[in-house]
């Protein structure tokens, strides 16, 4: 009988700044303060996850780092970085909040188990690399002219699908500053649970004359009847981003909106996140994959998602400063996600 592989893990929280301050309708972000996790084999194979933090679903740094020893020491009991489903039950068992926490862990596991078959992921899930859609890049809330400027230069490296935040009384002023300076782009904007019912319904009519494609949580969470009030009211679709954090929230957003937005610092992990997007499919919405602002060591792994998606948002280590990240990920020329260039096994994130 062949002895399982023994494990051994460690973490590093790092302090990732942004290229521009990074403002949405709740507040302004500088930095990114990610935890990097590293699982290795016997034979010196590593595995790398990271995690991005948000406080808004109650949880930061400072947690992630509090519970890491606890989650690890389930990942050196099994000790075998293939027995993903059981090392996630029981992480889930001892630690049952920190989503973002338990997502490095289960990416760096991701990472691992693939690098000791010698693919990339989505091989191993037997996906089609050439499925994936294109990444949106998200332009924060900024003096008008100024986002006009950052549109222009996302516009002249090529990105062609453009995410606004939106969630102040100059959305209309943004958005046709915006269209005007990229008048070809495909237009997405999120409010980010700033907007009511009642507004939703009257900017969905203009939005829809700009030319955008749909519009990304404009209701509070705490608000189920408004979201699906603003559904029914909208003309443009309606995509669930803070509605949309577990499994159990699909079935709760299905008669309330169009997309599923699912995050994998929300859910949990990879395993996770791919039973919310089956779980989607079968309620009749469409899935859109979006994230924090992350290191590439996670960002990559979202990556491989990508065949499964009608729609991807992973620009946050994007977002960052050259430099800033200590990892190089999938390549994204343009916004396009080139899983086809990852000519290394598992995640493609690598140091």
């Amino acid at each position: 009988m062949t002895s399982s592989p023994s494990l051994s893990a460690s973490f590093e929280r790092v302090s990732l700044p942004l290229e521009h301050d990074f403002t949405i309708s709740r507040g302004t972000t500088t930095a990114a303060e990610n935890v990097l996790v590293r699982i290795e084999d016997e034979d010196g194979m590593i595995g790398v996850g990271a995690a991005a933090p948000s406080a808004h679903y109650g949880e930061t740094a400072d947690t992630v780092v509090a519970v890491l020893p606890d989650l690890l020491a389930e990942v050196e009991t099994v000790g075998d970085p293939h027995a993903i489903a059981e090392i996630e039950e029981r992480m889930e068992a001892v630690v049952a909040d920190n989503p973002a926490a338990r997502c490095a862990v289960s990416i760096a596991l991701h990472d691992l188990a693939a690098k000791r078959l010698g693919a990339p992921l989505y091989r191993l899930w037997g996906l089609n690399s050439a499925d994936t859609p294109d990444t949106s890049y998200t332009i924060g809330i900024d003096d008008t002219d100024v986002m006009r400027e950052k549109t222009a230069t996302a516009v002249e490296t090529g990105h062609s699908t453009l995410k606004l935040k939106l969630g102040t009384d100059r959305d209309r002023e943004v958005v046709e500053a915006v269209r005007e300076e990229a008048p070809d782009a495909t237009l997405r904007v999120d409010a980010n649970e700033a907007w009511t019912p009642r507004e939703t319904a009257r900017k969905s009519e203009w939005l829809a004359d700009l030319g955008v494609e749909f519009i990304e949580q404009p209701i509070p969470a705490s608000d189920p009847a408004g979201l699906k009030d603003a559904f029914e009211r909208s003309v443009l679709p309606i995509a669930a981003d803070e509605s949309c954090v577990t499994l159990a929230d699909i079935p709760q957003i299905a008669d309330r909106c169009d997309i599923a937005n699912l995050k994998l610092m929300k859910c949990g992990g990879l395993l996770e996140a791919k039973r919310m997007i089956h779980a989607a499919r079968a309620h009749g919405l469409e899935v859109m994959l979006g994230c924090m602002v992350e290191s590439n060591a996670a960002i990559a792994a979202g990556c491989h998602l990508g065949p499964l998606l009608d729609y991807a948002d992973l620009d946050g280590s994007l977002l960052l400063a050259d430099g800033a990240d200590p990892f190089d990920g999938v390549p994204m020329p343009e916004g396009r996600i080139d899983l086809a260039a990852v000519d290394r096994p598992g995640t493609g994130a690598v140091e």
